[in-house]
């Protein structure tokens, strides 16, 4: 659970460096990354490809961050 929690921080903190070039603070990382990883997942899935090692699944989690910052992006 623990290394979830800090996963989906790290996940979701490298996805809003990338779109904003700043963190976004601890929680809004850890939401991003935990709502970015099971997103990701899912699009993932539909490619019928997934994660493979811890690495894999931050990846995973911050593509969908990106994704779903991106989406929140062109409805503001």
């Amino acid at each position: 659970m623990i290394l979830g929690i800090l996963s989906g921080i790290l996940a979701g903190y490298i996805a809003s460096r990338i779109q904003k070039g700043k963190g976004s603070g601890c929680l809004v990382n850890l939401f991003l990354g935990v709502v970015g990883g099971a997103f990701g997942g899912w699009l993932f899935s539909l490619l019928g490809v997934g994660p493979v090692s811890w690495l894999g699944e931050i990846f995973v989690a911050v593509v969908g961050a990106l994704i779903l910052m991106w989406i929140a992006r062109k409805f503001k």
